[in-house]
């Protein structure tokens, strides 16, 4: 478990993070969201002991990452897969630090094969790609078999395969009972990969709920209809609360009333459907929603 208690971290005059507290229970993946800038990395720092909270602390089972006996053992690690000696081969690098924790080199085998580098495991380092180089970051995460797990975008510059293997394999852990931290800007991956959302703007906590809960409470269902009356159809299901945003000739967004509603509507007054599509919030809409205040870099809307 990791237990985060009013982690402040200011660097000079700039708050990086902001009196945040949370607790990533095991048993479950718990994904880390938000923009650039809003302290992620600083708060995963923070939990493995690379930087010092002007205040409050945070603990892993209890302990402070840095008083940890053995700290490869209990935490696995993934915040900057370049972090290697380039001219060292991927299993000497690997071997190097199974050798500070007396961890059995038949151990640095078994993450060359699960993380898929058994046929570069020889090659050095410097010159991996960007999956590769994740991979091994994987590897050395995975290295002591620890209880928790913290990554920071574990699939960035994965291949299809790469990503789903990660998905399903932080999965097989949280369910083991291990605890997961997992961060991403895959809106898309993390919708399932992860139970629990944690999401940071600015430094500070913007929620902290589970993922099903926070796409409801930061979305609304809509239904595409497409009809070659549609003006009509938007006319008899004024009266029932339903609203419409044009989509293109013919089509529109419907909000107000359910795709049964709709539909049991339109064959009362002969309206034909061409299309009825119910549509629920993503947790994508929900994070922009959620967020739309706090981006620090906002990029211009194309015309």
């Amino acid at each position: 478990m990791i237990v985060a208690d009013h982690l402040t971290k200011r660097y000079g005059s700039r708050t990086a993070v902001s009196d945040v507290s949370f607790t990533v229970p095991p048993g479950r993946v718990t994904g880390f969201l938000g923009p650039n800038g809003a302290g992620k990395s600083t708060t995963m720092r923070m939990i493995v002991g690379l930087d010092r909270p002007t205040s409050g602390h945070v603990t892993v089972n209890g302990t402070p990452y840095a008083r940890l006996a053995a700290p490869l053992t209990e935490v696995g690690a993934l915040l900057d897969a370049k972090a290697v000696h380039t001219g060292r081969t991927a299993r000497n690098h690997l071997r190097a630090m199974a050798a500070t924790h007396g961890i059995d080199r038949r151990r640095v085998d078994e993450v060359i094969e699960l993380t898929g580098l058994a046929s570069v495991a020889d090659k050095r380092a410097g010159g991996f790609s960007l999956g590769m180089g994740q991979r091994l970051g994987l590897a050395a995460a995975l290295l002591g078999d620890p209880h928790t797990l913290v990554l920071d975008e574990p699939v960035n510059g994965l291949d299809p395969e790469g990503v789903r293997w990660v998905r399903e394999f932080v999965r097989h852990l949280a369910a083991e009972g291990r605890t997961v931290l997992l961060s991403s800007h895959l809106m898309s991956e993390m919708a399932q990969t992860a139970d629990h959302v944690i999401v940071l703007g600015r430094g500070a906590v913007l929620a902290d709920a589970a993922l099903a809960d926070l796409v409801r409470s930061w979305t609304s269902a809509s239904v595409l209809v497409r009809s070659p009356d549609l003006s009509r159809l938007i006319e008899v299901l004024a009266p029932v609360g339903a609203t419409a945003t044009a989509v293109e000739p013919g089509a529109a967004t419907l909000t107000g009333a359910s795709a049964t509603d709709i539909g049991e509507i339109a064959a009362q007054h002969g309206i034909p459907l061409h299309e009825l599509t119910p549509r629920q919030g993503s947790l994508e809409d929900a994070y922009l929603a959620l967020t739309d205040d706090v981006i620090e870099y906002k990029t211009k809307e194309l015309v």
